[in-house]
């Protein structure tokens, strides 16, 4: 409930940012345009997400005769969380991760690479499942599609600003002084940056969220706390050939490896997840 309470205020703020742009700017007609523009980019990737990062990934199908416990698991898990069976997929990577993806419940998939079903035991295969549903049963595919189109839309708002700036239109002559230039310029500078930071705060929240539904769904968070603790030490050893774009797909950043900034990151902290997840446990 935190967490869902936490994405509604940072996607209220985001927002209010975009209409705080329209104001100050006095383009409603160019943030309505951008908003379109974004949008339509956003929603061919929120209809075809699944068959582009799967065919990225060289992933496969496994059948159930292949792995029937692991087919077992995912319908046992899809039962508890209301939604149909999504299908599973192989990456061909020596890396422990998995994620899901797909426009909702029905129309999702969910990946484990080779890596992570060789590292580790059935009980935590069953946490990283369970959290990879949770992703699907809150729809955060379609969330993030949201967040990308509010996000996108400033962007293009701000470039707008950026060459207006450079050629020097889009003010009258009454407008135009050094105030004016500065403010322009900062919030050329400062716009963007809270954008970002507002889209990686509301994937982190999210990522917290699928912690705490797949934790439940599973009924053992210790399990899954266990899993996120080896994924977390081996992504930092096996490095992982992944687009920086489709990072945040993943149960764990498979890019950590090269170091960012907790505060520009787009999942949480292995501790705060594995400390959340335990206390969890203790409440249950």
């Amino acid at each position: 409930m935190r967490e869902q309470l936490k994405t509604t205020i940072l996607l209220g703020l985001l927002t209010g940012l975009l209409l705080y742009l329209g104001k100050v700017l006095g383009g409603n007609a160019g943030i309505v345009i951008a908003l379109i523009v974004a949008g339509f980019m956003n929603f061919i990737s929120y209809w075809l997400s699944d068959k582009i990062v799967l065919s990225m990934y060289g992933a496969r199908p496994i059948s159930y005769e292949e792995a029937p416990t692991l087919h077992e698991i995912v319908y046992e898990l899809s039962r508890r969380a209301g939604i149909p069976k999504p299908p599973i997929y192989l990456i061909p990577m020596d890396q422990p991760n998995a994620f899901a993806t797909g426009r909702g419940p029905g129309h999702s998939a969910v990946a484990v690479t080779r890596g992570l079903l060789e590292l580790l035991d059935e009980e935590e295969v069953r946490g990283v499942l369970a959290h990879e549903i949770a992703h699907i049963k809150n729809r955060d595919v379609l969330i993030s599609s949201v967040v990308a189109t509010i996000a996108g839309a400033i962007s293009m708002v701000i470039n707008f600003l950026q060459w207006a700036l450079i050629f020097g239109f889009g003010r009258s002559d009454e407008e135009e002084s050094p105030l004016s230039f500065v403010g322009d310029l900062l919030l050329i500078i400062i716009t963007p940056i809270l954008a970002t930071l507002i889209q990686l705060a509301i994937s982190r929240s999210r990522e917290y969220l699928a912690d705490e539904t797949g934790a439940k769904l599973c009924r053992c968070p210790l399990a899954l706390a266990r899993a996120l603790e080896k994924i977390e030490e081996y992504v930092s050893s096996i490095p992982a050939r992944v687009n920086p774009a489709t990072s945040h797909l993943f149960i764990q950043n498979p890019l950590k490896g090269e170091g960012i900034l907790e505060l520009l990151s787009t999942h949480p902290p292995t501790h705060k997840r594995i400390e959340r997840l335990k206390e969890l446990a203790r409440r249950l």
